[in-house]
C-alpha cells in the first residue's frame, strides 16, 4: 500500500532550495557564500558580455570558446577574490542582519 502524498511531511527544501539557516551563523560561511555569490555574479556578466559580440572572428570554434569559458569562469573568481564589485559584501550584510549573525 502506498503512502498518500498529502500526508508525507517535506522537510529540508522549499522547492529545491534548502531552508536551513544554521549555516548563516558562522560570519565564514556568510563570508564564503558572499564571495561565492560575486564569483557567479560576475561570471554572468562576462558571459553575457561576451555573447554580445559585434562581428566574427576568424578563428573561432567550440574549442576556442570552450576555452574561453573556462578562463572567464577562473577570472571571475580571480575578480571576486581580489577586486569585488561590492554585491557580495552587500549580500553578506544583508543575511547577517537577517540571520543574526553577531
Amino acid at each position: 500500500m502506498t503512502t498518500p502524498i498529502a500526508s508525507t511531511p517535506i522537510t529540508g527544501t522549499a522547492g529545491g532550495v534548502s531552508n536551513d539557516t544554521s549555516r548563516l551563523k558562522s560570519k565564514e560561511n556568510l563570508g564564503a557564500a558572499g564571495e561565492r555569490f560575486e564569483a557567479i555574479f560576475t561570471g554572468m556578466m562576462l558571459k553575457s558580455m561576451r555573447s554580445a559580440k559585434l562581428a566574427d572572428g576568424l578563428f573561432d570554434n567550440k574549442a576556442g570558446e570552450q576555452f574561453r569559458d573556462m578562463f572567464d569562469g577562473k577570472l571571475a573568481e580571480s575578480m571576486a577574490q581580489t577586486t569585488p564589485l561590492g554585491i557580495g559584501k552587500a549580500m553578506t550584510e544583508f543575511l547577517a542582519k537577517s540571520g543574526g549573525t553577531p
